[in-house]
């Protein structure tokens, strides 16, 4: 249905806003499955995980595979993290492109001199607070959200220090009214993102061929792992996969783990499209075919 990306400064008050949203989605008419993603969600202490780029790195992929796995056309999904790198934003935004879905951004605009006070008070009550050069880090390096970049559209800005933020917030509700609208051929103001080539892969135009694909390459790696066990380990030549098929012939060796990972490499690549590329397979045997013309590829073979 949606995915909300909650950003500001550490301390801005994002938790506070990811909350007052969910809750007012859920009192609206539509009352939609909201789940919040964030560090919590993981049991990651906030330090550990912005301590270092490698950390941070880690952290931001993490959320972004569970993004990545949410995401559907029936629930609203809010990231509540800092979400302060426009290039993060802009891997978010093309999530949300390739599920087909509406995607907002909610900016909790707080000053950083606020930021910091409330980070202060959290460590004397305390709570989950910022180590002070982390913070000072994290905040020095907040690329703010421009409503004129496609990543940052449309835009709801809260301004917690001056008014606070509750369900009955300005931003809050426009959020939830573009959230939960429903799209017709007269809406103008809400945008459903569409998938482009760029951002999905092609959905195969029989509905047995990703079996086929699957099935098929499977039956060449145990042909492989059983060539190989009869030749005690070592090299195989001229492994045959089926009558009319060229066969495989393999220099060196080839464990399981890497027959496993070149298989799923394959499927990835032969499930992608562009518009000069041949279709996928649509039978056994051509799938087979183009395995093993891969495999002979890859496993360097004469």
């Amino acid at each position: 249905m949606a995915l909300v990306v909650i950003c500001g400064q550490p301390c801005s008050g994002k938790s506070t806003a990811a909350l007052c949203l969910a809750e007012a989605l859920k009192e609206s008419e539509a009352n939609p499955i909201v789940r919040i993603i964030d560090e919590g969600s993981f049991h990651l202490d906030r330090n550990q995980s912005y301590a270092d780029m490698p950390a941070e790195k880690n952290l931001r992929g993490v959320l972004r595979s569970e993004v990545d796995r949410s995401l559907s056309k029936e629930d609203v999904v809010i990231v509540d993290s800092l979400n302060n790198i426009k290039g993060y934003r802009y891997e978010l935004w093309c999530l949300a492109r390739a599920a087909g879905i509406r995607y907002c951004v909610v900016f909790c605009d707080a000053e950083e001199t606020h930021c910091r006070k409330w980070n202060e008070e959290r460590k004397e009550k305390g709570e989950a607070a910022y180590d002070d050069k982390i913070f000072e880090d994290l905040a020095r390096r907040f690329e703010r959200p421009d409503r004129r970049n496609r990543w940052d559209s449309p835009l709801f800005e809260l301004w917690p220090h001056k008014e606070g933020v509750t369900n009955s917030s300005a931003a809050i509700t426009e959020a939830v009214s573009y959230l939960t609208k429903k799209v017709d051929s007269k809406s103008r103001d809400v945008k459903v993102l569409q998938p482009t080539i760029a951002t999905q892969n092609a959905r195969f135009s029989e509905a047995n061929s990703l079996y086929e694909l699957d099935r098929a390459t499977q039956e060449v790696i145990s042909a492989i792992v059983e060539a190989q066990s009869q030749a005690l380990g070592g090299p195989s030549n001229g492994i045959s996969v089926g009558v009319g098929l060229p066969t495989i012939t393999i220099s060196r060796s080839v464990g399981l783990p890497e027959l496993r990972r070149l298989r799923r490499t394959f499927i990835k690549l032969t499930g992608q499209t562009s518009l000069s590329g041949r279709p996928p397979p649509a039978d056994a045997e051509s799938a087979k075919r183009m395995f093993v013309d891969y495999l002979n590829r890859e496993l360097g073979a004469a």
